[in-house]
């Protein structure tokens, strides 16, 4: 598989290009983003000094569901391979009302850092990890030296006196049959090990997360972890004991500093439905929550320092891409404070019939593509005329005029409920060609379009 480029190494242009091979359109969105990503990199070649001065681009992208904000910012963070987190600023509320305290999207960055780096070095060790684990596994399966005969299975004859060399011809002889799955259903002994001590969940409201984490790891210290005895067939036996070798072999306290480390530097916090809380009130109403929401989200985004049980994390180089659709509310109703930490605004542009034609075609993971290799597993060769594809498009973009507008969201229920009968009779049809033209589309999908109260519930 093809790994991205290094950071440095991808320009805003090459960023730009990367994003076209998945996501249709929407330029002006794309050229903020690889400016902003382009940016970090361009801070990172400064002195200390000038280093620490130097703020994100923060962006706030406007538009309907449905059009790639959350993509864009999604796609973005993988070619990067930073860490990505996506929150709903409609689920944190000012503290004293029921919700989340905006402290945790910070702790929910680390926490996906650190499984990031986990993987990583995991990864690293792979091959050691596997190599300690067959000796284990080999120490194990070894049956008990005897002076005649062969082990309970009959599996390893040993005879007369034994010795150094004989065992490690026994021992080889089990590695090559371990190796090509020979005892993989045979039941062995492994130690485990778990935490002992009750197990406490803490419940609360905003601002009581943080206490949680705390008197967990303070009652995780309390009580050890214990090791004990379970039985489980060899191929799951390999998989616990390369798990555990890794486990060892990986420094977490180098993990700990390497994902603290991403998560301030190249950390991003997509925060999507921000309309949902835009308002300033006048100290009455829902608006009073919403600029509290807004309050409470000011200082993470223009520079604090949270604490997470990994230790602190300074938010003031970590990149924040708020996006709504902004019907009912415009982005000159948030708060001054706020609105001065999001200079880069970006509108995308809505979806018509032309726009679906290119999203069903040209991104490498088109959903025509995506069913066409769904049904290929089945031994059914799908296809789609040309004419077929601009049917689509025109029913899709109608449904979004018709209905509330999703978006290329639209596309999906449209091909799922045109390619139904085949994907559930698709079992019993391997071997057939089934190609998909204007009038497939039309058969199936006309009588929900000619019902408009239905085709609001259909499509």
């Amino acid at each position: 598989m093809t790994q991205p480029a290094p950071q440095h190494e991808l320009t805003p242009a090459e960023i730009v290009a990367a994003l076209d091979r998945y996501i249709i359109g929407q330029d002006a969105a794309k050229r903020a983003v690889a400016l902003a990503i382009r940016d970090r990199w361009r801070r990172q070649q400064l002195d200390d000094e000038m280093r620490a001065e130097v703020i994100p681009k923060n962006i706030i992208m406007i538009g309907p569901t449905g059009i790639g904000k959350t993509e864009i910012s999604r796609r973005i963070a993988t070619l990067t391979d930073a860490p990505f987190l996506k929150v709903e600023a409609s689920k944190f509320t000012e503290v004293g009302y029921v919700g989340r305290d905006v402290e945790s999207m910070i702790r929910d960055l680390t926490e996906l850092a650190i499984n990031m780096v986990t993987a990583e070095a995991t990864a690293r060790v792979e091959a050691q990890a596997a190599a300690a684990a067959e000796e284990q596994l080999l120490d194990i399966l070894l049956p008990p030296i005897r002076a005649t005969g062969a082990d309970a299975e009959g599996e390893i004859e040993v005879a007369g006196h034994t010795t150094p060399e004989t065992q490690a011809r026994t021992r080889e002889k089990l590695r090559e049959r371990l190796r090509t799955g020979h005892f993989d259903d045979r039941e062995v002994e492994v130690m485990v090990e778990r935490t002992g001590g009750p197990n406490i969940e803490v419940l609360g409201g905003a601002g009581m997360e943080e206490m949680g984490i705390n008197l967990k790891e303070m009652l995780g210290n309390m009580f050890p972890k214990r090791s004990h005895p379970k039985r489980v067939k060899v191929a799951e036996a390999r998989r616990i004991l390369r798990e555990q070798a890794a486990a060892r072999m990986v420094d977490k306290d180098k993990v700990q500093d390497e994902a603290l480390r991403r998560v301030q530097e190249t950390g991003i916090v997509f925060i999507d439905e921000i309309d949902k809380v835009a308002g300033r009130g006048g100290g009455q109403g829902p608006d009073v929550s919403r600029e509290g929401v807004q309050r409470d989200i000011l200082p993470i985004v223009e520079g604090s320092t949270v604490v997470t049980k990994y230790g602190a994390v300074k938010t003031d180089h970590i990149l924040f891409i708020a996006a709504g659709a902004f019907h009912v509310s415009k982005p000159s109703d948030l708060i001054p404070e706020l609105q001065g930490r999001f200079p880069i605004r970006v509108e995308l542009e809505s979806l018509d019939a032309a726009a679906f034609v290119r999203i069903l075609t040209e991104p490498k993971n088109a959903l025509t593509r995506q069913y066409r290799a769904m049904m290929a597993t089945e031994g059914v060769d799908l296809s789609f005329t040309a004419e077929a594809i601009e049917e689509l498009a025109r029913i899709a973009a109608l449904a979004n005029e018709r209905a509330e507008n999703i978006g290329a969201r639209r596309l999906h229920t449209v091909l799922e409920r045109l390619l139904s009968d085949l994907s559930f009779a698709a079992p019993g049809r391997a071997g057939d060609q089934v190609i998909i033209d204007a009038a497939y589309v039309t058969h199936a999908l006309a009588e929900i379009l000619e019902d408009e109260d239905l085709s609001r519930y259909i499509l």
